[in-house]
């Protein structure tokens, strides 16, 4: 367990793992650093925080894009890469400056039940 409750991305993660408890991996991560602000895996082959680093970058460059694009008045909400097994959600807050990183086997988890605990709860992070 790579978190505290008592700081706002701590609680984002166990009010997470609360509604998903099958879930595979999450982070609480902030794009400026690409450093992990809390983290919880219940896989010992994910490593959140490495992925984390990885997947700032998608974000960044998905952010580069959108500007080489000129999409004004366009934010990115959120992004799924979807794997043979598993599902890797970004969804990001309103600014574009934190973002809540999950892992989830798409088996076992409805992803529109995913993608709405993710939007409920990243609010929290502006």
């Amino acid at each position: 367990m790579a978190y505290s409750v008592n700081n706002p991305a701590g609680k984002i993660v166990q009010n997470v793992i609360d509604e998903l408890p099958t879930l595979m991996a999450i982070a609480v991560v902030d794009v400026t650093s690409g450093m992990s602000l809390a983290s919880h895996t219940n896989s010992p082959n994910i490593n959140p925080d490495t992925a984390a680093a990885y997947n700032t970058e998608v974000v960044k460059q998905k952010q580069k894009a959108m500007s080489a694009l000129k999409l004004t008045g366009e934010i990115i909400e959120d992004i799924l890469i979807t794997l043979s097994n598993q599902l890797h959600l970004i969804k990001l807050n309103n600014t574009g400056n934190k973002f809540i990183y999950l892992v989830v086997n798409q088996r076992d988890t409805n992803l529109a039940i995913a993608r709405e605990v993710l939007r409920s709860h990243s609010a929290a992070l502006n």
